[in-house]
Order: structure tokens, then sequence, then C-alpha cells
């Protein structure tokens, strides 16, 4: 932590004094914001010279349903869903779109030409793979959906891609299917670790040298701790020793075709699997196995293995308390290997949520969700001090009251929810999009996180800032659970302000922009997100 300015001391004593004020719960949630005076003010210090992660990428997963949206349906419905995700647009005071950093390509297992052999009962979780399951050979027509997808990614400027996997291809596979029958080992024929990782570097060798597409990462296997026994989806169990096996041969395969790409380990399925064992230490205590130099199974001294660890917020997002603690030993830990963090999977997917922080899903507004959403990311920035933030899946069908816990983007086809997938429909930008876009779209690559103080920080109001490389421009993010409105006019010690606009999305907008004058307050209303960008002189 760096030494303090005095002005910052003085500002912690003024919040321990008269300086504060006594929230007022009788301000409407969702209220526009008020011209008198706001109730409930807040303090806010924003300190640029105390620093921390630099950030990568907000990110999304194209799984599952690009394929079909990409593959079939109407240009004008799929152009629009791709400037939605990518666009960093913004036309008279509305964003075109959440401007995304990062994309993940979901490099499939071949379920989807299995068709019902696959076992995979819903047709939405099958996947395409380039190797065609009974031959073998490849074909570079397949995927075609999600490769639609993918070039917009590219046309729109995205900054950084990552090429997944949940299962080695079917042609590989000990039971011959997308899903696993090995329970905690992976579900990969022995003879077969070193096909697979050369049809991963094909697949990467093949969209740098057709269609100048590089990936950043490479991402081999996903949650491991599970042993994925149900054909629901695909997906694998991984021992800590067998990622390291597939670790090194994918390092060689990168490095006899001259790839810049990096290995990304190791998706763990929940952010305490990372440094807990809880009685399965060959699948668990990831960065110990993996990222200690004592280990049977260390990979750091690979050359193509990025120094990340990777790992889902899933299971530990119940309440603010689990979100603060696991947070932080996670940072601590990845911190005493010398790892940065990424989150690359979550959406509300737990359940057990505290009932004095969330109303349940059958309650729950769109708008609850995405709150959510923005509380977790919160955590993650701040406490697990990730460098990279994504979310699964950026399209879907609203299927089975579950609401926008699982997408971005609705997308309803011809036939509606339940109907043929390849059926061009309709789609809808849900509030997780926008509240996701009161990140993405401001908080660019290369952003660095600097010290936020807001007074009165607790679940239910919390605020984090970002300066770009340029120290230009200045970007906070507040979040007002609370059933009070707060002034989140910022002192800026050594900056001076030129202009400031702020994006509110709440019940009634999305990331709606206003102009704000250097000397009014910013309000900050309940049941909002909202960005502050400061242009600096």
């Amino acid at each position: 932590m760096k030494r303090q300015s005095v002005l910052y001391l003085v500002f912690l004593a003024c919040l321990m004094g008269a300086c504060s004020k006594a929230p007022d719960p009788t301000i409407e949630a969702g209220a526009n914001p008020p011209e008198a005076p706001v109730e409930g003010d807040a303090e806010v210090l924003i300190d640029v010279s105390n620093t921390f992660q630099t950030i990568e990428s907000f990110a999304a997963s194209d799984a599952w349903f690009t394929h079909y949206v990409g593959g079939y349906w109407a240009a004008e419905d799929k152009e629009r869903i791709a400037e939605l995700l990518f666009s960093k647009e913004i036309v008279n005071g509305q964003p075109k779109g959440i401007g995304l950093s990062g994309w993940r390509f979901n490099l499939g297992g071949g379920t989807m030409q299995q068709g019902s052999a696959s076992d995979i009962e819903d047709i939405s979780r099958r996947a395409e793979s380039f190797i065609d399951p009974v031959t073998g050979d490849l074909d570079w027509n397949r995927q075609a959906g999600q490769q639609y997808f993918l070039d917009k990614a590219k046309t729109y400027g995205v900054e950084q891609l990552v090429l997944f996997s949940n299962t080695p291809p079917v042609n590989y596979t000990i039971n011959g299917k997308g899903y696993s029958s090995n329970g905690a080992s992976a579900n990969l024929k022995p003879t077969h670790y070193g096909d697979f990782a050369r049809y991963m570097v094909s697949v990467l060798d093949y969209f740098k040298s057709n269609k100048g597409i590089s990936f950043d990462f490479v991402s081999p296997v996903n949650e491991p701790q599970y042993n994925w026994g149900d054909p629901g989806q695909e997906g694998s169990g991984w021992q800590n020793s067998e990622i390291k096996k597939l670790a090194v041969e994918l390092d060689g395969a990168l490095e006899e075709k001259g790839l810049q790409t990096k290995v990304l380990l190791a998706e763990a399925a929940a952010w305490n699997h990372l440094y807990e064992s809880d009685g399965d230490p060959g699948r668990k205590q990831v960065i110990r196995n993996l990222f200690s130099p004592g280990s049977a199974h260390y990979v750091g001294d690979l050359k193509h293995v990025a120094p990340i660890i990777a790992g889902h917020s899933y299971w530990t997002d119940g309440n603010w308390q689990n979100l603060l603690a696991t947070r932080k030993q996670v940072a601590q830990s990845a911190s005493e290997a010398g790892l940065k963090v990424y989150q690359t999977e979550w959406s509300m997917l737990g359940d057990g949520y505290d009932a004095n922080e969330f109303v349940g899903f059958e309650k729950a507004s769109f708008l609850d969700i995405a709150l959510y959403m923005a509380k977790v990311i919160h955590t993650d920035l701040v406490y697990a001090q990730v460098a990279s933030w994504s979310y699964w899946t950026a399209l879907s069908t609203e299927r089975w009251g579950h609401k926008n816990r699982f997408l971005l983007i609705k997308v309803t086809p011809g036939g509606g929810d339940y109907g043929d997938l390849t059926q061009s429909g309709t789609h809808e930008a849900s509030k997780t999009l926008w509240v996701l876009g009161n990140h993405s779209l401001f908080i660019r690559p290369g952003y660095t996180r600097v010290d936020l103080q807001l007074n009165g920080t607790s679940k239910d109001r919390f605020g984090s800032a970002y300066l770009s490389p340029d120290k230009k421009r200045l970007v906070a993010v507040y979040t007002n659970l609370s059933g009070t409105s707060f002034n989140a006019k910022a002192q800026i010690p050594g900056k001076g302000i030129a202009s400031i606009k702020a994006y509110t999305t709440s019940a009634t907008q999305n990331l709606a922009e206003r102009t704000v004058d250097r000397e009014s307050p910013i309000v900050i209303n309940p049941q909002t997100v909202t960005t502050v960008v400061y242009n600096l002189e």
C-alpha cells in the first residue's frame, strides 16, 4: 500500500466526525434524480496516486446460442445483437452497445454432430467441433454461427480473444461422449493428450493464418473440480496432474507452430478451489499445485503458460461477507504466487442467497438480478483484484422462469422460447447487459484501478475508480442498492476537472447520459448503477 497524502488523512478524519449525514430511508427506490439537495450525502475521495491492478478486459462467452443466431437468423437481427455487444459508439447521449473488450469462443467437442447419440437432450447445449466425429477430418465451415460473432468481435476492435474448451473432441474421449464417465479424472484417452493439444493449436493457427484473428489465450480445461457425469452439457473432470500433462503438450505444440498465444489455467469452478483442498487436493489447491515451484505439477516454467490464475465467481456469492472473504483470499494467494487473477465465468447460477441481500428468484425483477451482478463485479474487481471479468453467457432464451439470470441479451426464436432455434426471431437487451456496460464501455483495457473511498460503504452502496493510461480520464462506478440517494461528488487531489458526464442504469434507464456541472452534486439514486466519467485537465 502506498503512502497516503495528508489530504487523504484529513478526509479520513472528516469521515469520523460531523461530515456525514444519516441516510434517509423515505426516498423511494427508482426515483428520478431530485432537483432539491439530496438526502444522505456521501463524501468521496479518489486518490489516483494509490494504484492497484490494470484492467485487461470485460468479456462474455459465445456458448451456446450464437451457433443458432449467427448461423440461421436474419442479418439485421444478428448485426444489431453484435452492435449491442461490441459497439463503443455513443450517439446523442445513448450508447449503441456495451463495448465488450473480450470475447470467449467455445471450441466445441462435437456433440452437435452426434445429435441424439450425444445423450445431451437439450440441443442448445450441444456444440460443434471442427473435427468430424467419425472420420476425424477437419472442416473449417463448422461452428459458422460462432465464427460470425467472432468476425464481428474483430470488426468492432475487441481487444482480447480467448479460445476455451469444455471437453476434448469426442474422437479423443474415453467414452466417445462430450460428457464424462471417468469420474474425477479426465475423459481423455491417455494416448490422445498430444492429439488434443495439436488440435487446439491447429484451430489457433487456422484463424491467424486465414482470418487474421489471433487469440490471446487458449483455455484447455473448464471447471475441473466437477465430474461432469450428467449429460446436461459438455464437460470433463481433470486432476491437477492431468492439467499439467496437457499443458506440457500444449506448450510444445504452440512453440512448434511459432504462435504467441498463452495458455490460461485453470478455470476453477469456484474461487475457494484455488486455495482450499476441501478433501480433494488432487483437483483443488490449484494455485499451489500448478504454480508453486516445489509442486510435482508445476507449470510456471512453461514458456506459453500465462502467469494468471483463472476462476469462476459461482457459489461464493451468496452474501456480502462471503463475497469479501473469498475474494480477499484469492488476491492474497495469487499475489504470493506472482499471478494475476481472471474471473472467467459468472451468471446467477447459485442458490442460498441471503434474504437480506436478495429478494429471491421468484420475486426478483430483471433489474434486481442485474444489480446483484454489479455487487459481484465490484467485489471481484476490488477484493479479488481481477484484471479481467467475464459473463456467462452473451445470448440465451428466457426459459423455465430464469429471467435474465443467464443472459445479457434475450433471444426468442420465431416459434417462441421453446421453439425451433433455427427460426429467426426477436432479441431484447437485458438489464444485465446495460449494468455490465456500466463497466465494460468505460473501463477500457489499460485502465488502472485507483483508490476510491466512499463514506458509508456497505453491501448496499459501494464504488470503485479507474484511471486511463494517459491519466486524462477517470472513471468511477457506483452501485446504490439502498433506499436513499447519495451524493458522489468527489475530491480528486492534484487533479483539475474539465468536464463530467454520468451514465445511469435503472428501472427506466439504460446507460442514460447526463452532463454534470463541476460544482453540482452527483446524485446516485436508489436501485441504480451510475458510471461517472471525469475528463481531467
